[in-house]
């Protein structure tokens, strides 16, 4: 073995990537749960804000969520009136999704909440540390999603 291949576990980038990818899902998922949300909730009211009203096919692609879980996460939302779904005047078979006045009310609290889990998951890491994290992790995904 050469003097650069891993020989332990806490050695591959991969297995800290997951581990840590997996201690940051529990935080952010019982940061949500605690305020009576899902992360499929924040990701669809986020991409709703960030790009508008959308068919339930291109919110699931913008927030990468399988259409099954869309269309339950949009009831959900829906049903606490956070969302309005109408028929897309330009083909009646696909609805458009619009997120109501309560939503973005509901967006900014999610937000809140995403950002103190985000505090507590890269607590240890300076604000250098943090910026240098994103980039890489940004650049991983980017390589990995062409």
């Amino acid at each position: 073995m050469d003097e650069q291949t891993p020989t332990a576990l806490t050695e591959l980038p991969s297995w800290l990537l997951t581990q840590s990818a997996s201690q940051a899902h529990r935080i952010v998922t019982e940061s949500f749960a605690a305020g009576g949300a899902r992360a499929y909730h924040f990701r669809l009211l986020a991409t709703l804000v960030e790009f508008g009203p959308a068919s339930q096919a291109a919110l699931g692609r913008r927030s990468s969520i399988d259409r099954s879980d869309v269309v339950a996460a949009l009831n959900e939302l829906e049903a606490e009136g956070y969302v309005e779904r109408s028929a897309d005047p330009a083909d009646g078979r696909r609805n458009v999704i619009t997120i109501t006045t309560a939503g973005k009310r509901q967006y900014r609290r999610l937000t809140n909440l995403v950002g103190k889990a985000q505090e507590e998951i890269f607590a240890p890491l300076s604000a250098t540390d943090r910026t240098r994290l994103t980039t890489i992790l940004g650049k991983l995904l980017a390589y990995h999603q062409e």
